[in-house]
C-alpha cells in the first residue's frame, strides 16, 4: 500500500460484455437477443446490466452507491472500505441515511439504526447529525434492495471487502469500479481499476497530486475506459448557458473572473495532535492511510474532516474548486495558467490555510483575450459590483451559502452559483432585456448516465473524462502548491514542471 504510484499503462482492454458477446454469437453463429427480450417487459436485461463495486463506502460514498443502485441498468456487486461499521458519520439532514434507503427499498419504516442522529460539530458554526456507514451497512443496503426485487425477499449476492486490491483480483466479473475514498487514494485505486479494464467513475477531485492527474489521463487514454468525475454541472444546462452566452458575446471579451467559496467547514490550520488513541475495532487504520506516510491513529483526522490535512485532503480548493473550476475552464476554453500566486493567513506545515486568496494568469486562447481568475475560500470575498442592486444579495441566486462566481467582460457581468447555477446577467435591467443566443451544444442525460452509456458501448464520450478533468485538476492543484508556500509560481504544462519567482506579492 505504501508503493510508489505505478506509471506505466496498461495495454488496451475489451470489457468483459464486449468480450463475452462477441465470441458468444461467433462460437454458435447467430445473432445477439435483443436486450427487450431477455429482460422481459419493462426489465433490464441481466446482459445489458453495468456490474459496479463501489469502492469508499464513507458517508459521501455510501450516497453516491445510493444514487447509482436507482439505475435498472446497474448491479451492485461489491463494496469496499477499511471501516466495517461506524457510527460517526456527519449526515447533512436529520435521518439522512436512514431515509435515503427507506426510499430506495420503497419502505415507509425500518433502517433507523442507519440514523442515530448524534451530534457532530464539524466547526465552531457547523453542527450536524450522526449517521452509519461503512462496507457491512452498505452490503446490507446492496442485499436488501436486490432481495425486494426476489420472490423469496432474500439476496446473497454483493461481496464486501477492506482492500480494493484484493477485490480488483477476486471480483473478475465487476465491469466499473465507483471511487469514493480519500483524495490521497483516488489515483491508486483508478489507476489499478484501469490497468484491469474496468470504467471508472471518480469523486473529486480527481487526484492528490499535478502528477497523479497526468498520469490517470494518460492511462485513461491508452486503455480507452469509459472514465467520468462526480462533478455534475458539467452535464448542467446552466453550464452550457454559460458557454452559449459568453461565446455569442453576451458580455463581450471576458478578462476576468472571481469564484468565492465559504469552505472550509473542517478544521485547517492546526498542528498534528499529540495524542494517540485506540484504533477502532473493525477499522483497518494502514489501509485507509493508503500511499500517506504512517502516523499514529487520533479522531481529527476522520471521518470526513481529513480534508484539511494535506496527507490525506486537497483542502477547500480541491473540495469545491473541483465543480467551479470545471465550469469555467468550459465557458473560456482554458488550459494551463501561465503564473499562479497566492496570499493567505497562517501556514501550517501538515494542514491548509484557513483561508487563502489564489490567483491565477491565462494567456489568450483562439478568440478569447487573456483573463485573470481569482479564487477566495475561508469566506473571503472580492468587492461588491457596482452593477448589483443593493438589495440584492452578493451570491449566486438561488444558493444557501455565501458563495458565487462572476464573469467579467468588456460590455457587462455575469453573476450566478458557485459553480454556474443559475446565471444572470446583472443589472437585473441587462437581463430582462436580453436575448438568448440558438442553442448551439448537445445537452447531457446527466453525469452518471453518461457514464454508465458509455460503459456499455455507448460512442458519446463522458464530458467530465480523465483526459479534460486531468487538466482542470492540474490547475486547481498549483494553487494549492502557491497558497501553502507563499512562492509565486510559473507553470510549463508541456513539460510538468513549474518554477518559483519568489515570495507572492499579492
Amino acid at each position: 500500500m505504501k508503493s510508489a504510484f505505478v506509471a506505466q499503462a496498461s495495454e488496451r482492454s475489451i470489457s468483459r460484455r464486449k468480450f463475452l458477446g462477441k465470441t458468444a454469437a461467433a462460437a454458435v453463429g447467430i445473432s445477439i437477443v435483443p436486450r427487450h427480450v431477455l429482460g422481459g417487459a419493462g426489465q433490464t436485461a441481466p446482459s445489458d446490466k453495468v456490474n459496479i463495486a463501489f469502492i469508499g463506502v464513507g458517508s459521501q460514498g455510501f450516497r453516491v452507491m445510493l444514487k447509482f443502485l436507482e439505475e435498472t441498468d446497474v448491479q451492485g456487486v461489491a463494496v469496499c472500505d477499511p471501516d466495517k461499521s461506524s457510527a460517526n458519520h456527519p449526515q447533512w439532514d436529520t435521518h439522512e441515511f436512514s431515509n435515503s434507503v427507506r426510499k430506495l427499498l420503497g419502505v415507509d419504516s425500518g433502517w433507523d439504526w442507519l440514523s442515530p442522529d448524534d451530534p457532530i460539530q464539524l466547526t465552531h458554526s457547523l453542527r450536524v447529525t450522526s449517521g452509519v456507514a461503512g462496507r457491512e451497512p452498505a452490503q446490507k443496503v446492496v442485499e436488501a434492495y436486490y432481495g425486494t426485487q426476489k420472490r423469496s425477499g432474500a439476496y446473497r449476492g454483493c461481496a464486501a471487502y477492506n482492500d480494493f486490491r484484493e477485490l480488483l483480483e477476486k471480483e473478475k466479473g465487476v465491469d466499473a469500479v465507483v471511487v469514493c475514498t480519500t483524495d490521497n487514494l483516488h489515483a491508486a485505486v483508478s489507476a489499478a481499476a484501469m490497468k484491469k479494464g474496468k470504467h471508472v467513475f471518480c469523486q473529486k477531485p480527481l487526484t492528490h497530486t499535478v502528477y497523479e492527474a497526468r498520469r490517470l489521463a494518460q492511462i485513461a487514454r491508452d486503455t480507452g475506459v469509459a472514465t467520468q468525475i462526480a462533478v455534475a454541472n458539467q452535464a448542467s444546462e446552466d453550464t452550457r448557458l454559460l458557454c452559449e452566452w459568453i461565446w455569442s458575446g453576451a458580455i463581450g471579451p471576458v478578462r476576468e473572473v472571481q469564484n468565492w467559496s465559504s469552505r472550509p467547514f473542517w478544521a485547517q490550520a492546526v498542528e498534528r495532535p499529540k495524542e494517540t488513541e485506540a484504533i477502532p475495532e473493525g477499522f483497518d487504520w494502514d489501509l485507509w492511510l493508503g500511499p500517506a506516510p504512517d502516523r499514529p491513529f487520533n479522531r481529527v483526522y476522520l471521518p470526513f474532516v481529513w480534508r484539511g490535512w494535506t496527507d490525506f485532503g486537497c483542502g477547500a480548493l480541491g473540495d469545491m474548486g473541483s465543480y467551479s473550476f470545471d465550469t469555467i475552464f468550459r465557458v473560456l476554453k482554458l488550459e494551463a495558467p501561465l503564473t499562479i500566486e497566492a496570499s493567505s493567513t497562517d501556514r501550517f506545515e501538515e494542514t491548509y490555510p484557513l483561508a487563502s486568496i489564489v490567483r491565477y494568469n491565462f494567456g489568450a486562447r483562439a478568440g478569447m483575450p487573456p483573463v485573470k481568475f481569482t479564487w477566495y475560500d475561508g469566506g473571503l470575498k472580492p468587492e461588491r459590483p457596482e452593477e448589483l442592486e443593493p438589495n440584492r444579495p452578493f451570491k449566486g441566486e438561488g444558493e444557501d451559502g455565501d458563495e458565487g462566481l462572476l464573469f467579467v467582460g468588456d460590455h457587462g457581468k455575469i453573476l450566478c452559483g458557485f459553480n454556474g447555477r443559475s446565471p444572470k446577467l446583472i443589472p437585473q435591467s441587462k437581463m430582462d432585456s436580453f436575448k438568448q443566443p440558438p442553442q448551439t451544444l448537445p445537452r447531457s442525460p446527466g453525469n452518471e448516465r453518461e457514464w454508465l452509456d458509455a460503459c456499455k458501448g455507448g460512442k458519446v464520450r463522458p464530458g467530465g473524462n480523465f483526459e479534460f478533468e486531468g487538466m482542470v485538476n492540474e490547475t486547481l492543484l498549483l494553487g494549492n502548491v502557491a497558497a501553502c508556500t507563499g512562492q509565486k509560481l510559473t507553470w510549463d504544462r508541456a513539460n510538468l514542471r513549474w518554477t518559483q519567482l519568489g515570495d507572492s506579492n499579492m
